[in-house]
């Protein structure tokens, strides 16, 4: 559990690589810190607060404040691991679902908006899902299949990436000119390293080293195998050419669409499950880029989609004899899927809900929107004045719009 929690934690500075490869130059480095303050921000939120919402003893709707301030989490049991790293590792997956969301506002939020953001959503929107569906709340009664955040981290970040796209609107050269990745390996080695971080995330899941966990293991190894071949396919019967973002978008895709069912599910159940999850999100991705919504890294399509998808589907392959948990349709308890159903909408509906309202707030006390002039300099210089790549004549220099007029030395003469 120490690694895996370590691996998870790996997630998010993945994150930044694929997200940072994916969009312009003079952004990249903003694109990048949007996902590397999440693991600050949300992280010391979640610990002085956003835990105990999340999982402290409370009602059905959500967690007590008994430990607030990281009162009571100490080396005791919780379950099978110490309390203190049960809150570590749960933390990792509140960072990671906060950092997914700024991929749909790339290249046009202001950054302090932004790491408002991330700590009000932390706490008010990704807590309390997270409490209904494990922490006791009433979603978990109900029965709700969700082993390790294709409900609480995916379709709740793909849903906040829609509305917070829709909130601040596209960026000012979107749908007049190409807006192209300017460092797909750099993407490439995101994506590997995210599929190596998800072991941890779903493997983890499991809350132990046993039978539940390789399970978990083998089919996050498997279903995005399947997802990727399902989409190259698409791609060269579509187009006749397979790329490389479609690889890195494919291989995500998978990962999210498994993670709801990684432990209760046969590693045949997850092959299908994989091959399946590409249509929906690849088709998705086609319709969005023909709207203008600028979701700019299409994250409900790959998260928000492939969650839906996952969820949806665990209802129907989950299987009791391989985790003990559960059967779902096919295996006689079509009721599974209706549960599953239900916590696919109240997901959707309360992450839209309250991240649009969460938005209108911050920009009643700061505007959300970089200006026109800055957003085509680029947010890199304009927001934390550095670039990712200098040239060789030097950096840009911003000047105040106003300079003050340089002072003559004495004599009068220049």
């Amino acid at each position: 559990m120490l690694v895996s929690t370590a691996l998870v934690l790996l997630m998010t500075p993945a994150l930044a690589l694929l997200y940072g490869g994916l969009v312009r130059g003079k952004n990249a480095l903003n694109t990048m810190l949007m996902s590397f303050s999440a693991l600050a921000f949300v992280g010391v939120g979640w610990a002085l607060l956003g835990y105990t919402l999340a999982f402290g003893d409370g009602g059905p709707w959500l967690g007590g404040l008994r430990h607030a301030l990281l009162q009571g989490v100490g080396l005791e049991a919780k379950g099978t691991i110490p309390h203190l790293l049960f809150l570590a590792f749960q933390g990792t997956f509140a960072i990671i679902a906060a950092a997914l969301v700024s991929g749909a506002i790339v290249e046009r939020m202001r950054f302090p908006a932004y790491l408002a953001f991330l700590i009000l959503w932390g706490l008010l929107v990704y807590a309390p899902l997270a409490h209904w569906v494990w922490g006791g709340g009433f979603l978990g009664a109900l029965g709700a299949l969700d082993f390790a955040g294709g409900t609480v981290v995916h379709i709740n970040a793909g849903v906040a990436g829609l509305v917070a796209a829709l909130v601040l609107g596209p960026r000012k050269d979107y749908g007049r000119q190409a807006i192209l990745p300017h460092n797909i390996p750099l993407s490439l080695l995101g994506a590997a390293l995210l599929w190596f971080g998800w072991f941890g995330f779903n493997g983890g899941s499991a809350l132990a080293a046993n039978g539940i966990a390789t399970l978990a293991f083998a089919n996050t190894f498997l279903a995005p195998m399947a997802t990727l071949v399902v989409w190259l396919l698409l791609d060269l019967f579509r187009t006749g050419k397979a790329t490389a973002v479609g690889t890195a978008t494919a291989i995500v895709v998978g990962l999210v669409a498994v993670t709801p069912a990684a432990g209760f599910v046969s590693p045949l159940s997850a092959l299908v499950l994989g091959a399946f999850s590409a249509f929906p999100s690849y088709f998705a991705l086609l319709l969005r880029a023909r709207t203008r919504l600028d979701d700019s890294l299409d994250v409900f399509a790959a998260h928000g989609v492939a969650g839906m998808v996952g969820a949806l589907l665990t209802g129907i392959l989950a299987e009791k004899a391989w985790s003990g948990a559960a059967d779902g349709l096919l295996f006689g308890n079509p009721a599974q899927l209706g549960v599953q159903a239900l916590t696919v909408g109240v997901a959707a509906l309360y992450s839209a809900l309250a991240t649009f309202v969460l938005l209108k707030a911050i920009a009643l006390l700061t505007p959300l929107r970089t200006s026109p002039k800055e957003e085509g300099l680029g947010l890199d210089v304009t927001q934390h004045g550095e670039e990712a790549y200098a040239s060789g004549e030097g950096a840009v220099l911003v000047l105040p719009e106003a300079a003050p007029p340089a002072l003559k030395p004495k004599g009068g003469k220049a």
